[in-house]
Formats: C-alpha cells, structure tokens, sequence
C-alpha cells in the first residue's frame, strides 16, 4: 500500500515538472556525483593556499527578479568586493593563484550545480546579475530576460568568455562594462529566452565545453 502511494506521489511530481526542469535536475545529480573528486580536491586546495572561506556567495537576480545566493568557489582574497568594482578585470590583482586557473577553466562554477538542484538556477539560460546592474535593465527586457531560470551557461558566456580582457584595455571599466558588455549580453539573453528549446540548450552545453577545452 505504502509503495503504491509512493509511486503515485512520484508520478505526480514528475508529472507537474517542465521536460527543462526534469534536465537540470537530472544533470545536477549526476555532474555533483561524479564530479564530487574533483570538488573535493578543489575545496582542499583553495583552503590550504589562501585565507578564507571555500565558497563565494553573491547576491543575483533570479527567475521574476527573485534575489538568491549564488555558489562559485571563490577565487579572490576575502573582501574582494571592498578592494574593488564587482566585475573582474583582466590579470585582478584580487585574484588568488588558483583562481585564476579556476576561472579559465570555468571550474568556480561548479558549485552552482547546488543551485540547479535546488531550483534557483538552470544548466542553461541568461546568466544572473547582480541587482546594481539588473536595476539598469530597460523594463521590456528585463520581462524577458527574468521570465526564465538564470542559468551556469548561455551564448554570451560562449561568445564573450574573455570580457574580462576587454574591461582590462578600458579607462572606465564600470562603464565600458554597462554600456558595451552588458547590451550585448542582454541581446544573447533575449534570442536565447524567444528561441528557447531543449535542442538549444543541448547545443549551449556541448558548445560550452569545447569553449572550455580550446582555451
């Protein structure tokens, strides 16, 4: 009897779950399972190489401008944020050594696979921003842009993945970021929200990672 319920507990939630959604967390599990070696190698080494926490944990703008926590390893000195802009730019001096192996090699973003499990993100859709930023949006697009799950991995994040070299050749990085960067992000956002399928994520995820593997 008590199996039976179960199944039909189980049946029911699957049921009431997006083919996207039903994705992530299918993905999450098993990228958290079989990555947990590597996870665990990380966290020792950012522990034993540098003072302070394993994770960084910001405040973004998620799914209907719903603020979470976001999970990265961190990859800069504690207080990061007091010594400098939100953005990283170019060789930041606030950058520890392996963390500028874990953000060429995208590996700080692994812990946001706690949030794909959790629901507060998406393998796949815009990335999330921080309020500062997202309070510039123009209305129209951050409708559009917030109607989905942020996610690890979107176009921009394949097509502007060294933006942070960009902002280093800059006067102004701030401002070169919000008024150059930060549109054309917002452009990739938008043509992945109104095309949005799961063919495309599929194609996101392995473009990603070959992204990953030429650099």
């Amino acid at each position: 009897m008590l199996l039976k319920q179960l199944k039909r507990f189980y049946l029911k939630v699957f049921k009431s779950m997006s083919a996207k959604r039903l994705f992530d967390i299918i993905l999450s599990v098993m990228g958290l399972t079989l990555l947990s070696p590597i996870l665990i190698i990380i966290a020792f080494t950012i522990k034993l190489t540098s003072q302070g926490e394993i994770f960084f944990r910001q405040q973004r703008v998620g799914l209907n401008g719903q603020l979470f926590l976001i999970h990265k390893f961190r990859t800069m000195v504690i207080n990061a944020e007091d010594l400098g802009p939100k953005i990283t730019i170019g060789m930041d001096k606030r950058i520890t050594k392996i963390g500028h192996f874990l953000r060429k090699t995208k590996l700080d973003e692994l812990p946001q696979l706690i949030d794909v499990f959790i629901g507060k993100m998406s393998i796949v859709g815009p990335r999330p921003e921080v309020p500062e930023y997202v309070a510039l949006y123009q209305k129209e697009v951050k409708d559009i842009v917030l109607s989905v799950r942020p996610g690890i991995t979107d176009w921009a994040s394949i097509k502007m993945i060294d933006e942070n070299l960009i902002l280093a050749k800059s006067d102004n990085p701030k401002n070169t970021y919000i008024h150059e960067i930060m549109p054309q992000k917002l452009a990739y956002a938008v043509k992945y929200v109104k095309r949005r399928s799961m063919p495309q994520d599929i194609l996101i995820i392995f473009m990603t990672f070959i992204k990953i593997i030429k650099r």
